[in-house]
């Protein structure tokens, strides 16, 4: 691909993303209830022109080679709510050689269970970190903060004392993270819980 229509907040009309002051998207959630334009047509015709928008299509089917009806549920307690970031929140494209942090809330609204997980940009695969997953979530019980939120790490190195919340990256490699809720509570869909977007660290 020429260019990867993933770094967008949106292809035509459509709006990517999850919160208007965040850089998490999603393409494939119905958010029409919260703003119009919120999805996209997954033949990517353009009907007005007659042609199909290819690097768009190429992008979509790379991150999102499977799919089902729960991927795309708004109903509260079913399916799974996701969010993908590819960038930190000055706008930057996520580089494994930079340190991250990323903040959520206190009562994550996922009945089931929720997870942070790294991906390589060249091709959607888990990033090959060292680590026995790329992934990091409740099932991995992360330490939280005073608050009741959760602070995960991501970069090269652990920061010290925060082993149990850290995902490590790979300098030589850029990223994206998916954020996952699995059976969404009404605080996911509504979106009146929202995560921080991914801070840049010294």
């Amino acid at each position: 691909m020429t260019r990867v229509t993933g770094f967008e907040k949106g292809i035509g009309a459509a709006d990517f993303r999850v919160y208007k002051d965040r850089r998490w998207l999603n393409p494939i959630n119905n958010l029409s209830g919260r703003w119009p334009n919120a999805g996209i047509d997954l033949g990517f015709l353009v009907e007005n022109g007659g042609y199909r928008e290819l690097d768009a299509r190429s992008w979509f089917f790379t991150d999102y080679y499977s799919i089902s009806p729960g991927m795309v549920s708004m109903t509260p307690g079913k399916g799974a709510f996701y969010m993908i970031a590819f960038e930190d929140a000055g706008g930057e494209a996520l580089d494994g050689a930079h340190s991250y942090k990323v903040n959520l809330p206190k009562d994550i609204p996922a009945e089931l269970f929720w997870s942070v997980t790294l991906y390589e940009s060249e091709n959607a695969s888990g990033l090959d970190n060292g680590q026995p997953f790329p992934s990091l979530g409740k099932l991995n019980k992360p330490a939280q903060n005073a608050d009741g939120s959760t602070d995960i790490y991501i970069g090269p190195k652990a920061p010290g004392g925060k082993e149990g919340n850290w995902l490590a990256t790979v300098p030589e490699r850029s990223f994206f993270a998916i954020l996952r809720l699995y059976a969404p509570a009404k605080a996911a869909i509504d979106g009146s819980w929202k995560p921080s977007d991914i801070e840049k660290v010294n």
